[in-house]
């Protein structure tokens, strides 16, 4: 299996940490694009230009992060980390999309801030911010209630967790959400966080 991917990607960790979690990392041959320097990489395989994408063994395309990481966990990982049907499923496919939703806003933060200052908009900034608040807020309040399995949700929420701090240096150290924060720092302590470790 192909993976086309950046290094940096909150949401390609997330592909990663479900492989390491199944015993697929050494099966992954790993592709590097940069999707803005290089799109004739990438729009190929997937017409949007966004990362990841993961080419099967029988040459299906994939992608984006939550089917890569179902087909993984479906596939090879027996659904460990989502179950295939029931209340659970549905449980933490919400708590993925809490998470993706908080990577979201927290890029158009990053990208809105990179804008030359004159061009900025406070407005947005601050709309943004307002959702990577109110999701922090959330996660902090549910974080006693994550299970000492791990599940597809907190591989969302670990991904997410672990990258904000790199790019709105102004949240680094998660001050205001300790607990969460104590929960990202026990979990980078397994292996398939450790490995997949985002570095600037």
């Amino acid at each position: 299996m192909e993976l086309i991917f950046s290094g940096l990607s909150p949401y390609v960790r997330k592909v990663n940490i479900v492989a390491h979690e199944h015993g697929l990392a050494d099966r992954l041959r790993l592709t590097t694009v940069n999707t803005r320097a290089e799109p004739e990489k990438i729009t190929p395989h997937n017409p949007l230009g966004k990362i990841p994408v993961l080419i099967t063994d029988s040459g299906e395309r994939l992608y984006d992060s939550p089917v890569i990481c179902e087909y993984l966990d479906s596939e090879f990982g027996n659904h460990r980390l989502l179950p295939a049907r029931g209340p659970r499923r549905w449980q933490i496919q919400t708590m993925v999309a809490l998470a993706d939703g908080l990577l979201d806003a927290a890029l158009l933060v990053r990208l809105e801030r990179a804008r030359p200052a004159n061009e900025q908009s406070a407005e947005w900034t601050a709309l943004q911010l307002g959702k990577v608040h109110r999701a922090l807020d959330y996660l902090e309040r549910a974080v006693d209630g994550f299970g000492p399995e791990l599940d597809m949700g907190q591989v969302a929420v670990g991904a997410a967790v672990g990258y904000i701090p790199l790019r709105l240096l102004d949240l680094e150290g998660l001050p205001k959400w300790p607990k969460l924060k104590s929960w990202y720092d026990k979990e980078s302590q397994r292996p398939s966080f450790k490995n997949t470790m985002p570095v600037l």
